[in-house]
């Protein structure tokens, strides 16, 4: 498969892929996918609540804790979900009292096997001169 998906940078990013048999559906099988990773997030990752945000035009919050958001993007079938530090005001505001950026990328980088695991279906192999991403699935 070769496409390219954006997601904040700096993100643990695993890939699936949103499957929509009739473009009148899109709509539906998106909303059902993001109740999906919230409930599946949810239980990985407990500290996590619900949040409707975005990051930037094309990345979009599902939910957060004091450390990171935890979030999808979706271009042509192609699902990035992704978690990355926090980069809201209020975050920053916080860690100017107490740091948590080094708290953050700690608690990101103790998570990250698993929440590959847990929603990870597809390997990025490598990028192409255009940008594009060529992935192969995982075997089951």
């Amino acid at each position: 498969m070769g496409r390219s998906v954006s997601y904040p940078s700096g993100a643990i990013v695993a890939f699936t892929v949103l499957e929509v048999e009739a473009e009148d559906e899109w709509e539906f099988e998106y909303e059902w996918l993001r109740d999906d990773l919230r409930e599946r997030a949810g239980r990985a990752f407990p500290s996590l609540i619900p949040h409707d945000g975005w990051r930037g035009r094309e990345d979009r919050i599902l939910m957060r804790n004091a450390y990171a958001d935890f979030g999808v993007s979706v271009y042509g079938g192609l699902v990035a979900v992704w978690i990355v530090e926090r980069d809201d005001g209020a975050y920053w505001d916080a860690d100017w009292r107490t740091a948590r950026s080094p708290r953050a990328q700690r608690w990101l980088s103790q998570i990250a096997s698993r929440f590959d695991a847990v929603f990870g279906e597809y390997d990025c192999l490598g990028h192409m001169s255009n940008g594009e991403g060529v992935y192969a699935k995982r075997a089951a």
